[in-house]
């Protein structure tokens, strides 16, 4: 059996769980993809993606501490796991190789 199926999506966010080490949460994921992707990001998006890569096994959460600003809520913080990051290692890896196989026009 190969690896679990990553939609674009979700690959996105995973990648951006990895990329904030520690400080993601639902807004700071959707904030930092809307920054880069300069996409409409839909922050329900956002939730269902992180809680079908925790099913996956590619990130685990934690509750963080109660703020004021949050009117006393805890933050469900994400961070990516070791099967997270070979997930992202081996999809750079055929994506590299697939970009590195197509053939130079021979016009160009």
């Amino acid at each position: 059996m190969g690896r679990p199926y990553l939609g674009e999506f979700e690959e996105l966010v995973l990648l951006t769980v990895a990329v904030l080490d520690g400080g993601a949460y639902g807004v700071t994921i959707a904030a930092e993809l809307k920054q880069r992707t300069d996409r409409i990001i839909s922050l329900s998006g956002v939730h269902i993606a992180l809680y079908r890569l925790e099913e996956k096994g590619f990130v685990k959460s934690e509750l963080g501490g109660a703020t004021a600003a949050r009117g006393g809520r805890r933050k469900r913080l994400f961070g990516i796991t070791a099967a997270g990051k070979q997930t992202l290692g081996e999809m750079r890896q055929v994506r590299n190789e697939l970009w590195d196989s197509i053939p130079t026009p021979s016009w160009s």
